[in-house]
């Protein structure tokens, strides 16, 4: 038997990819592993196999959840790096430091996939309010906050 990708379902390869997505990792990541299938046919999986499509939807959830320790870590953790940069003289001047920057596109980054991946939880909370004589218009957890609060001080 000639050894390359797998193109058959085995539900210990689902498995161990559910678990990979479940632990932060992505299935473009998993599937660059040579003893892993390719992407079109782990998608051609949870077409046909209902099992795996819904254990899939777990991990994804899951992996929000793993994003969001993941965003702690990285703010929590400082990543020394260097900077060069061409002074006005031409020189190159090298420092040293936090790679702030660095570290903000990461945590946003992984806001966003976890407010997608898991929008009830992650997601930005708006509520719908409104009545016949005010139309209905979107607001923002803090401004719903401050809505209610002036109505109680009418009561």
């Amino acid at each position: 038997m000639p050894a390359g990708r797998p193109t058959d379902f085995s539900e210990a390869i689902a498995d161990a990819i559910c678990e990979r997505i479940a632990n932060g990792e992505s299935l473009r990541a998993i599937c660059a592993d040579d003893d892993m299938p390719a992407k079109s046919s782990v998608f051609k999986w949870l077409s046909l196999h209902e099992t795996f499509a819904d254990q899939y939807a777990r991990a994804r959830e899951a992996q929000a959840d793993a994003l969001f320790d993941d965003i702690l870590n990285i703010a929590d953790t400082p990543l020394v790096g260097q900077k060069t940069k061409a002074t006005s003289d031409g020189k190159l001047e090298t420092t040293e430091g936090d790679m702030i920057e660095h570290r903000r596109l990461q945590v946003d980054a992984r806001k966003w996939m976890a407010s997608k991946l898991q929008p009830k939880k992650y997601g930005d909370k708006t509520q719908l309010t409104g009545d016949a004589e005010n139309p209905i218009v979107t607001v923002n957890k803090i401004e719903l906050i401050a809505l209610s609060s002036h109505d109680d001080s009418e009561g």
